[in-house]
Protein backbone atom coordinates (compact mmCIF):
# COMPACT_ATOMS: atom_id res chain seq x y z
CA UNK A 1 0.00 0.00 0.00
CA UNK A 2 0.94 3.32 -1.05
CA UNK A 3 2.22 6.08 1.88
CA UNK A 4 -0.52 8.36 -0.23
CA UNK A 5 -2.90 5.56 0.59
CA UNK A 6 -2.36 5.04 4.27
CA UNK A 7 -2.29 9.10 4.83
CA UNK A 8 -5.72 8.81 3.14
CA UNK A 9 -6.90 6.47 5.67
CA UNK A 10 -5.23 7.54 7.96
CA UNK A 11 -6.98 11.21 7.97
CA UNK A 12 -10.12 9.53 7.44
CA UNK A 13 -9.89 7.71 10.49
CA UNK A 14 -9.36 10.62 12.38
CA UNK A 15 -11.92 12.83 11.28
CA UNK A 16 -14.45 10.54 12.31
CA UNK A 17 -12.87 10.11 15.57
CA UNK A 18 -12.88 13.84 16.07
CA UNK A 19 -16.35 13.88 15.08
CA UNK A 20 -19.27 15.01 16.91
CA UNK A 21 -21.34 11.71 15.29
CA UNK A 22 -22.06 9.64 18.25
CA UNK A 23 -23.58 7.01 16.44
CA UNK A 24 -20.13 5.60 14.97
CA UNK A 25 -16.79 4.41 16.01
CA UNK A 26 -13.59 3.36 14.24
CA UNK A 27 -10.47 1.90 16.11
CA UNK A 28 -7.40 -0.25 14.56
CA UNK A 29 -4.77 -2.51 15.88
CA UNK A 30 -1.63 -1.06 16.60
CA UNK A 31 -0.54 1.17 13.39
CA UNK A 32 -2.01 -1.62 11.00
CA UNK A 33 -4.66 0.98 9.08
CA UNK A 34 -5.36 -1.48 6.66
CA UNK A 35 -7.77 -3.37 8.85
CA UNK A 36 -10.13 -1.08 10.61
CA UNK A 37 -13.35 -2.13 13.13
CA UNK A 38 -16.49 0.01 13.10
CA UNK A 39 -18.96 0.59 15.38
CA UNK A 40 -22.53 1.73 14.06
CA UNK A 41 -24.91 2.53 16.73
CA UNK A 42 -28.56 1.83 15.66
CA UNK A 43 -30.58 4.40 14.60
CA UNK A 44 -33.64 5.76 17.13
CA UNK A 45 -37.12 5.12 15.99
CA UNK A 46 -35.99 2.15 14.16
CA UNK A 47 -36.07 -1.77 15.40
CA UNK A 48 -31.94 -1.49 15.32
CA UNK A 49 -32.59 1.61 17.63
CA UNK A 50 -29.28 1.67 20.07
CA UNK A 51 -28.02 -1.53 19.07
CA UNK A 52 -24.39 -2.59 19.03
CA UNK A 53 -23.63 -3.30 15.17
CA UNK A 54 -19.61 -3.81 14.52
CA UNK A 55 -18.31 -4.10 10.98
CA UNK A 56 -14.68 -5.22 9.71
CA UNK A 57 -13.30 -3.07 7.10
CA UNK A 58 -9.74 -3.71 4.71
CA UNK A 59 -8.41 -1.05 2.64
CA UNK A 60 -6.58 -3.01 -0.72
CA UNK A 61 -3.45 -1.50 -1.81
CA UNK A 62 -5.77 0.28 -4.36
CA UNK A 63 -7.76 2.80 -1.90
CA UNK A 64 -8.81 5.14 -2.80
CA UNK A 65 -9.24 3.91 -5.99
CA UNK A 66 -10.81 0.44 -5.22
CA UNK A 67 -13.30 0.57 -2.47
CA UNK A 68 -12.34 -1.53 0.75
CA UNK A 69 -13.93 -4.79 1.73
CA UNK A 70 -16.44 -4.77 4.80
CA UNK A 71 -17.76 -7.57 6.34
CA UNK A 72 -20.37 -7.72 9.40
CA UNK A 73 -19.12 -9.16 12.48
CA UNK A 74 -22.74 -8.95 14.50
CA UNK A 75 -24.28 -11.64 12.87
CA UNK A 76 -24.47 -14.12 15.91
CA UNK A 77 -21.59 -16.67 14.61
CA UNK A 78 -22.94 -15.94 11.38
CA UNK A 79 -26.61 -17.50 12.31
CA UNK A 80 -28.05 -14.25 11.98
CA UNK A 81 -29.43 -11.99 8.94
CA UNK A 82 -30.05 -8.95 10.31
CA UNK A 83 -30.85 -6.76 6.98
CA UNK A 84 -31.93 -7.59 3.50
CA UNK A 85 -28.30 -6.51 2.70
CA UNK A 86 -26.41 -7.25 5.34
CA UNK A 87 -26.26 -11.54 5.10
CA UNK A 88 -25.77 -13.59 8.24
CA UNK A 89 -22.46 -14.85 6.82
CA UNK A 90 -20.90 -10.96 7.02
CA UNK A 91 -21.50 -9.91 3.41
CA UNK A 92 -22.53 -6.18 3.11
CA UNK A 93 -24.50 -5.83 -0.32
CA UNK A 94 -23.98 -2.03 -0.98
CA UNK A 95 -23.30 -0.45 -4.91
CA UNK A 96 -20.94 1.80 -3.39
CA UNK A 97 -18.94 -1.21 -2.22
CA UNK A 98 -19.77 -3.05 -5.35
CA UNK A 99 -21.29 -5.37 -4.28
CA UNK A 100 -24.71 -4.65 -5.52
CA UNK A 101 -25.99 -3.44 -8.81
CA UNK A 102 -26.83 0.18 -8.51
CA UNK A 103 -27.71 2.85 -10.30
CA UNK A 104 -25.53 5.43 -12.41
CA UNK A 105 -23.78 7.60 -9.95
CA UNK A 106 -24.33 4.99 -7.15
CA UNK A 107 -20.79 3.37 -8.00
CA UNK A 108 -17.97 3.09 -5.63
CA UNK A 109 -15.60 7.11 -6.33
CA UNK A 110 -12.23 8.14 -4.68
CA UNK A 111 -14.02 11.46 -3.26
CA UNK A 112 -16.03 8.78 -0.84
CA UNK A 113 -14.83 7.19 2.19
CA UNK A 114 -14.70 5.25 4.97
CA UNK A 115 -17.71 7.68 6.68
CA UNK A 116 -19.95 7.74 3.96
CA UNK A 117 -19.57 3.94 3.91
CA UNK A 118 -20.39 3.38 7.51
CA UNK A 119 -23.18 6.09 6.67
CA UNK A 120 -24.34 4.12 4.33
CA UNK A 121 -25.08 1.34 6.00
CA UNK A 122 -26.54 2.96 8.31
CA UNK A 123 -29.22 3.63 6.59
CA UNK A 124 -29.93 0.63 5.92
CA UNK A 125 -31.27 0.35 9.11
CA UNK A 126 -34.13 2.05 8.65
CA UNK A 127 -37.94 1.86 10.48
CA UNK A 128 -38.75 -0.72 7.82
CA UNK A 129 -35.96 -3.13 6.44
CA UNK A 130 -38.44 -5.03 4.75
CA UNK A 131 -38.68 -2.52 1.69
CA UNK A 132 -34.77 -3.16 1.71
CA UNK A 133 -35.04 -6.03 -0.24
CA UNK A 134 -35.07 -5.52 -3.95
CA UNK A 135 -38.43 -6.29 -5.76
CA UNK A 136 -40.33 -5.28 -2.13
CA UNK A 137 -39.38 -1.28 -2.31
CA UNK A 138 -43.21 -0.69 -3.12
CA UNK A 139 -44.77 -3.74 -1.48
CA UNK A 140 -47.97 -2.47 0.09
CA UNK A 141 -50.43 -5.32 0.23
CA UNK A 142 -51.81 -6.22 3.42
CA UNK A 143 -49.51 -9.09 3.11
CA UNK A 144 -46.07 -7.37 3.01
CA UNK A 145 -47.66 -4.79 5.45
CA UNK A 146 -48.16 -8.25 8.33
CA UNK A 147 -44.58 -9.03 6.75
CA UNK A 148 -43.26 -5.45 7.37
CA UNK A 149 -44.63 -5.60 10.86
CA UNK A 150 -43.18 -9.05 11.99
CA UNK A 151 -39.99 -8.13 10.17
CA UNK A 152 -39.43 -5.44 12.39
CA UNK A 153 -40.67 -7.00 15.64
CA UNK A 154 -38.09 -10.11 15.32
CA UNK A 155 -35.41 -7.44 14.01
CA UNK A 156 -35.72 -5.31 17.40
CA UNK A 157 -35.80 -8.53 19.75
CA UNK A 158 -32.76 -9.83 17.67
CA UNK A 159 -31.30 -6.21 18.30
CA UNK A 160 -31.66 -6.33 21.96
CA UNK A 161 -30.53 -9.90 22.53
CA UNK A 162 -27.63 -9.75 20.21
CA UNK A 163 -25.99 -6.85 19.56
CA UNK A 164 -26.54 -5.24 22.86
CA UNK A 165 -27.34 -8.17 25.72
CA UNK A 166 -24.94 -11.02 23.95
CA UNK A 167 -21.73 -8.33 23.61
CA UNK A 168 -22.13 -7.08 26.95
CA UNK A 169 -22.22 -10.42 28.66
CA UNK A 170 -19.19 -11.66 26.98
CA UNK A 171 -17.13 -8.23 28.13
CA UNK A 172 -18.30 -9.13 31.67
CA UNK A 173 -17.85 -12.18 31.30
CA UNK A 174 -21.44 -13.31 32.10
CA UNK A 175 -22.33 -17.41 31.11
CA UNK A 176 -19.26 -17.07 28.97
CA UNK A 177 -21.73 -15.71 26.22
CA UNK A 178 -20.84 -12.73 24.44
CA UNK A 179 -20.05 -11.75 20.56
CA UNK A 180 -18.48 -14.36 18.59
CA UNK A 181 -16.05 -14.15 15.67
CA UNK A 182 -16.62 -15.53 12.21
CA UNK A 183 -15.16 -15.97 9.08
CA UNK A 184 -16.72 -12.79 6.87
CA UNK A 185 -17.99 -13.04 3.08
CA UNK A 186 -14.62 -13.53 1.06
CA UNK A 187 -14.47 -14.26 -3.00
CA UNK A 188 -11.08 -15.75 -2.52
CA UNK A 189 -9.11 -18.07 -0.60
CA UNK A 190 -6.43 -16.12 -0.27
CA UNK A 191 -8.74 -13.05 0.78
CA UNK A 192 -10.06 -15.36 3.71
CA UNK A 193 -6.58 -16.30 5.16
CA UNK A 194 -5.94 -12.61 5.13
CA UNK A 195 -8.58 -11.88 7.23
CA UNK A 196 -7.62 -14.20 9.91
CA UNK A 197 -5.93 -11.40 11.52
CA UNK A 198 -8.54 -9.06 11.37
CA UNK A 199 -10.84 -11.55 13.21
CA UNK A 200 -8.26 -12.03 16.57
CA UNK A 201 -9.09 -11.05 19.58
CA UNK A 202 -9.79 -7.36 19.43
CA UNK A 203 -12.67 -5.48 21.33
CA UNK A 204 -11.93 -2.10 20.93
CA UNK A 205 -15.47 -1.26 21.72
CA UNK A 206 -15.94 -2.75 25.04
CA UNK A 207 -15.75 0.75 27.22
CA UNK A 208 -18.00 2.86 25.02
CA UNK A 209 -20.22 -0.06 24.65
CA UNK A 210 -20.78 -0.53 28.02
CA UNK A 211 -21.11 3.55 28.71
CA UNK A 212 -23.49 3.19 26.33
CA UNK A 213 -25.67 0.50 27.96
CA UNK A 214 -25.87 2.60 30.75
CA UNK A 215 -27.02 5.62 29.27
CA UNK A 216 -29.79 3.56 27.10
CA UNK A 217 -30.57 0.88 29.77
CA UNK A 218 -34.39 2.59 30.29
CA UNK A 219 -34.42 2.94 26.67
CA UNK A 220 -34.31 -1.01 26.40
CA UNK A 221 -36.23 -1.94 29.26
CA UNK A 222 -39.05 0.51 27.73
CA UNK A 223 -39.04 -1.50 24.23
CA UNK A 224 -38.51 -4.53 26.18
CA UNK A 225 -42.04 -3.87 28.24
CA UNK A 226 -43.88 -2.44 24.89
CA UNK A 227 -43.18 -5.09 23.03
CA UNK A 228 -43.42 -8.07 25.76
CA UNK A 229 -47.53 -6.98 25.72
CA UNK A 230 -47.66 -7.93 21.85
CA UNK A 231 -45.32 -11.05 21.82
CA UNK A 232 -45.82 -13.92 23.88
CA UNK A 233 -42.73 -15.58 25.14
CA UNK A 234 -42.35 -19.26 22.56
CA UNK A 235 -43.38 -17.21 19.59
CA UNK A 236 -41.88 -18.12 16.53
CA UNK A 237 -40.31 -15.66 14.52
CA UNK A 238 -42.20 -15.33 11.07
CA UNK A 239 -39.58 -16.45 8.30
CA UNK A 240 -39.59 -13.53 5.23
CA UNK A 241 -40.64 -14.69 1.67
CA UNK A 242 -36.80 -13.21 0.66
CA UNK A 243 -35.16 -15.32 3.58
CA UNK A 244 -33.57 -18.87 2.52
CA UNK A 245 -31.69 -21.52 4.10
CA UNK A 246 -28.10 -20.52 6.32
CA UNK A 247 -29.25 -16.58 5.18
CA UNK A 248 -32.44 -15.91 7.68
CA UNK A 249 -33.07 -14.57 11.42
CA UNK A 250 -35.21 -17.42 13.41
CA UNK A 251 -35.58 -17.47 16.53
CA UNK A 252 -38.39 -17.28 18.98
CA UNK A 253 -39.99 -14.27 21.34
CA UNK A 254 -38.14 -14.56 25.22
CA UNK A 255 -39.02 -11.16 26.23
CA UNK A 256 -39.20 -11.62 30.08
CA UNK A 257 -35.82 -13.37 29.84
CA UNK A 258 -34.19 -10.46 28.06
CA UNK A 259 -35.53 -8.31 30.56
CA UNK A 260 -33.76 -10.72 33.19
CA UNK A 261 -30.40 -10.48 31.62
CA UNK A 262 -31.13 -6.41 31.16
CA UNK A 263 -31.23 -6.62 35.13
CA UNK A 264 -28.05 -8.54 35.89
CA UNK A 265 -25.95 -6.54 33.03
CA UNK A 266 -26.54 -3.24 34.43
CA UNK A 267 -26.38 -4.81 38.42
CA UNK A 268 -22.89 -6.20 36.98
CA UNK A 269 -21.64 -2.55 35.22
CA UNK A 270 -22.47 -1.06 38.91
CA UNK A 271 -20.24 -3.75 40.59
CA UNK A 272 -17.60 -2.49 38.37
CA UNK A 273 -17.17 0.94 39.12
CA UNK A 274 -17.60 -0.09 43.03
CA UNK A 275 -14.58 -2.59 41.72
CA UNK A 276 -12.57 0.58 40.43
CA UNK A 277 -12.71 2.04 44.03
CA UNK A 278 -10.95 -0.67 45.59
CA UNK A 279 -8.61 -0.78 43.11
CA UNK A 280 -7.94 3.04 43.30
CA UNK A 281 -7.69 2.39 47.22
CA UNK A 282 -4.60 -0.40 46.65
CA UNK A 283 -2.91 1.99 43.92
CA UNK A 284 -3.20 4.51 46.80
CA UNK A 285 -1.63 2.29 49.18
CA UNK A 286 1.19 1.55 46.98
CA UNK A 287 1.68 4.95 45.75
CA UNK A 288 1.51 4.11 41.99
CA UNK A 289 1.78 6.48 39.32
CA UNK A 290 -2.14 7.03 38.46
CA UNK A 291 -3.20 7.25 41.87
CA UNK A 292 -0.61 10.60 42.35
CA UNK A 293 -1.97 11.61 39.21
CA UNK A 294 -5.39 11.51 39.69
CA UNK A 295 -4.81 13.10 43.29
CA UNK A 296 -3.02 15.75 41.33
CA UNK A 297 -5.36 16.59 39.03
CA UNK A 298 -8.16 16.95 41.67
CA UNK A 299 -6.13 19.51 43.38
CA UNK A 300 -6.20 21.49 40.42
CA UNK A 301 -9.84 21.07 39.37
CA UNK A 302 -10.57 21.71 43.01
CA UNK A 303 -8.33 24.67 42.88
CA UNK A 304 -9.61 26.10 39.45
CA UNK A 305 -13.53 25.98 40.68
CA UNK A 306 -12.64 28.23 43.64
CA UNK A 307 -11.45 30.93 41.23
CA UNK A 308 -14.62 30.32 38.80
CA UNK A 309 -16.96 32.76 39.54
CA UNK A 310 -19.74 31.38 36.91
CA UNK A 311 -20.17 28.04 38.85
CA UNK A 312 -20.92 27.19 41.75
CA UNK A 313 -18.93 23.77 42.65
CA UNK A 314 -17.92 22.30 44.97
CA UNK A 315 -15.42 19.02 45.02
CA UNK A 316 -14.09 16.32 47.42
CA UNK A 317 -12.66 13.03 47.60
CA UNK A 318 -14.80 10.09 48.77
CA UNK A 319 -13.14 8.55 51.66
CA UNK A 320 -9.51 10.49 50.63
CA UNK A 321 -9.79 7.98 47.66
CA UNK A 322 -8.45 9.80 44.48
CA UNK A 323 -10.57 7.62 41.94
CA UNK A 324 -13.67 8.77 43.13
CA UNK A 325 -14.56 12.12 43.65
CA UNK A 326 -17.60 13.92 44.77
CA UNK A 327 -19.06 16.79 43.33
CA UNK A 328 -21.55 19.31 45.24
CA UNK A 329 -23.15 21.15 42.06
CA UNK A 330 -25.58 24.60 43.26
CA UNK A 331 -27.90 25.31 40.43
CA UNK A 332 -27.05 28.82 38.70
CA UNK A 333 -29.55 31.67 39.42
CA UNK A 334 -31.97 32.33 36.85
CA UNK A 335 -32.16 28.83 35.22
CA UNK A 336 -34.23 25.68 35.62
CA UNK A 337 -31.88 24.44 38.48
CA UNK A 338 -31.89 28.02 40.08
CA UNK A 339 -31.75 26.74 44.04
CA UNK A 340 -31.27 23.28 43.95
CA UNK A 341 -27.81 21.06 45.28
CA UNK A 342 -26.81 17.99 43.29
CA UNK A 343 -24.92 15.68 44.77
CA UNK A 344 -22.89 14.15 41.92
CA UNK A 345 -20.13 11.29 41.95
CA UNK A 346 -17.74 10.65 39.60
CA UNK A 347 -15.83 6.96 39.16
CA UNK A 348 -13.12 7.14 37.53
CA UNK A 349 -11.00 3.89 36.49
CA UNK A 350 -7.21 2.75 37.14
CA UNK A 351 -6.93 2.52 33.70
CA UNK A 352 -8.07 5.89 32.81
CA UNK A 353 -8.30 7.35 29.90
CA UNK A 354 -8.79 3.91 28.39
CA UNK A 355 -11.75 3.32 30.91
CA UNK A 356 -13.65 6.72 30.50
CA UNK A 357 -15.44 7.71 33.92
CA UNK A 358 -18.65 7.25 34.65
CA UNK A 359 -21.11 9.67 36.41
CA UNK A 360 -24.19 9.51 38.86
CA UNK A 361 -26.37 12.13 39.57
CA UNK A 362 -27.23 10.81 43.46
CA UNK A 363 -29.63 13.47 43.80
CA UNK A 364 -33.26 12.46 42.43
CA UNK A 365 -33.77 14.91 39.70
CA UNK A 366 -36.16 14.70 36.38
CA UNK A 367 -33.51 15.67 33.94
CA UNK A 368 -33.46 14.44 29.85
CA UNK A 369 -29.86 13.73 30.60
CA UNK A 370 -30.42 11.70 33.73
CA UNK A 371 -31.69 8.12 33.48
CA UNK A 372 -33.89 6.94 36.45
CA UNK A 373 -31.29 5.64 38.47
CA UNK A 374 -29.14 8.76 37.99
CA UNK A 375 -26.38 7.81 35.17
CA UNK A 376 -25.81 11.21 33.76
CA UNK A 377 -25.23 11.50 30.11
CA UNK A 378 -22.15 14.14 29.07
CA UNK A 379 -20.14 14.74 26.07
CA UNK A 380 -17.80 17.52 24.95
CA UNK A 381 -15.34 16.15 26.59
CA UNK A 382 -11.85 18.91 25.61
CA UNK A 383 -9.42 17.30 26.83
CA UNK A 384 -9.61 13.16 27.43
CA UNK A 385 -7.08 12.63 29.62
CA UNK A 386 -7.70 15.79 32.03
CA UNK A 387 -10.38 15.06 34.25
CA UNK A 388 -11.38 18.74 34.68
CA UNK A 389 -12.25 18.41 31.51
CA UNK A 390 -14.79 15.87 32.35
CA UNK A 391 -16.24 18.05 35.15
CA UNK A 392 -16.57 20.78 33.27
CA UNK A 393 -18.99 18.68 30.55
CA UNK A 394 -20.83 17.28 33.69
CA UNK A 395 -21.54 21.23 34.60
CA UNK A 396 -22.55 21.92 31.08
CA UNK A 397 -24.65 18.76 30.52
CA UNK A 398 -26.76 20.06 33.45
CA UNK A 399 -27.17 23.00 32.85
CA UNK A 400 -27.46 23.75 29.59
CA UNK A 401 -30.46 25.93 29.29
CA UNK A 402 -31.04 24.81 25.15
CA UNK A 403 -30.68 21.89 23.99
CA UNK A 404 -30.96 20.76 20.93
CA UNK A 405 -33.05 17.82 19.62
CA UNK A 406 -30.41 14.09 19.60
CA UNK A 407 -32.35 11.00 20.64
CA UNK A 408 -28.36 9.62 21.46
CA UNK A 409 -27.97 11.97 24.29
CA UNK A 410 -31.47 11.26 25.39
CA UNK A 411 -31.33 8.66 28.63
CA UNK A 412 -34.76 9.46 30.25
CA UNK A 413 -37.02 8.69 27.56
CA UNK A 414 -40.08 10.44 29.65
CA UNK A 415 -38.32 13.39 30.31
CA UNK A 416 -36.96 13.62 26.49
CA UNK A 417 -41.03 12.61 25.61
CA UNK A 418 -42.13 16.03 27.17
CA UNK A 419 -39.26 18.03 26.72
CA UNK A 420 -39.80 17.90 22.85
CA UNK A 421 -43.60 17.15 23.26
CA UNK A 422 -46.51 19.50 22.93
CA UNK A 423 -46.23 23.05 24.39
CA UNK A 424 -48.60 21.36 27.55
CA UNK A 425 -45.91 18.34 27.79
CA UNK A 426 -42.86 20.64 27.69
CA UNK A 427 -45.12 22.66 30.81
CA UNK A 428 -44.95 19.42 32.03
CA UNK A 429 -41.85 19.17 32.33
CA UNK A 430 -40.43 22.01 33.54
CA UNK A 431 -43.16 21.53 36.04
CA UNK A 432 -41.24 18.26 37.17
CA UNK A 433 -37.57 19.42 36.90
CA UNK A 434 -38.70 22.31 38.84
CA UNK A 435 -40.16 20.65 41.77
CA UNK A 436 -37.60 18.02 41.69
CA UNK A 437 -34.86 21.09 41.95
CA UNK A 438 -36.88 22.21 44.61
CA UNK A 439 -36.96 18.76 46.58
CA UNK A 440 -33.06 18.41 45.89
CA UNK A 441 -31.78 20.05 49.67
CA UNK A 442 -33.74 17.17 51.34
CA UNK A 443 -30.93 15.38 49.78
CA UNK A 444 -28.47 17.19 50.86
Amino acid sequence: MSNQSILRITRELNEIQRGDDLSLAVAIKDVDVRHVRALIIGPSDTPYEFGFFEFAVRFGKEYPTKAPTVNAVTTNGGRTRFNPNIYAQGKVCLSILGTWRGERGEEWSSAQGLESILISIQSLMSGNPYENEPGFEDANTEYDKTNQANYVAKIRHETLRISVLDRLEGYLNIKGTGPKAVTPYKTTEAESSEALDEYAPFEPFKDRCKRRFLWYYDSYIKAIDEESKKHKDGKSFEKMPFEGPSNTMDGTFQYTELRRRMNIVHQKLEEEVQAWAAEGMEAVKKELTIATNLQRQFEQTQEGYKRNCDVQLELELCDKNPFVWNLLLFGKMMTNLDGGMFRIKMFISPRFPQELPRVKVETPIFHHRVSKDGTLFYLDVKRIDDLGSYVDAIVRSLQDEDPKYDPRTLVNPEAAQLLWGTSDEKKQYSRKLRRSVQDSSEFC
